[in-house]
């Protein structure tokens, strides 16, 4: 998932009903706002998180989960998905999904925009000793929020395994529909696997965002 998305607009963002700053020094990477939710800062990965990177992706479990991590995974692979994500294609953003309380590195998530020009592509993972708290849904949540907020985009698409249940109700909890299955290669397995494809739309995240706030 090393990808860089850029936001040329300067703004806040609205982000599960709290109002988000946008980080000064994004200019850096293409205007990608840091996001602050109630309990997680997502921000540009930094050189300082190679180590946690490299220690949390270099898991069977996450890598087989998510189609481009490798495994095993080294601290050269964490350096390089970080040079990545600053010095990427444009049209890429990928965020660090890091601790507000302490600024520990949980994971990343972030969003790729897709051939059609109005569909973007969203990915996430969250390392091991963190799951089960919700991390991942308050970070998809964010990034959603962000994406409609600041993009001229009307969908949002998401992959996971078909063996993959707590991605699975991530995506549930962020409203995504159904839409069929397919294969992805997975870097790790080295073959294609069967995933799930969801979609969500701007009049449901509307209608979403709606029934939240009242």
């Amino acid at each position: 998932m090393g990808r860089h998305l850029p936001f040329p607009l300067q703004l806040e963002v609205l982000i599960m009903g709290r109002q988000e700053r946008e980080d000064e020094s994004s200019s850096d990477r293409g205007g990608c706002p840091v996001l602050v939710t109630e309990r997680l800062v997502l921000r540009a990965p930094h050189k300082e998180d190679t180590d946690a990177i490299a220690c949390l992706a270099n898991n069977v479990r996450v890598a087989t989960m998510v189609s481009r991590m490798p495994h095993p995974y080294t601290r050269k692979d964490a350096a390089e998905f970080i040079k990545r994500t600053k010095t990427g294609a444009l049209g890429k953003c990928i965020y660090a999904v890091t601790d507000a309380d302490n600024g520990r590195f949980l994971g990343c998530c972030g969003v790729e925009p897709q051939q059609d020009a109005v569909t973007l592509e969203l990915g996430y993972w969250i390392g091991e000793p963190f799951w089960g708290k919700g991390y991942a849904t308050e970070a998809a949540h964010a990034v959603i929020d962000m994406a409609f907020r600041t993009r001229d985009i009307e969908f949002i698409d998401v992959r996971c395994r078909v063996t993959n249940p707590g991605s699975r109700r991530v995506i549930h909890k962020c409203g995504f529909q159904f839409q069929g299955t397919g294969m992805v290669t997975s870097l790790a397995l080295g073959a294609s696997v069967p995933v799930e494809w969801y979609r969500l739309d701007r009049k449901t995240w509307i209608s979403l965002r709606s029934w939240a706030a009242a």
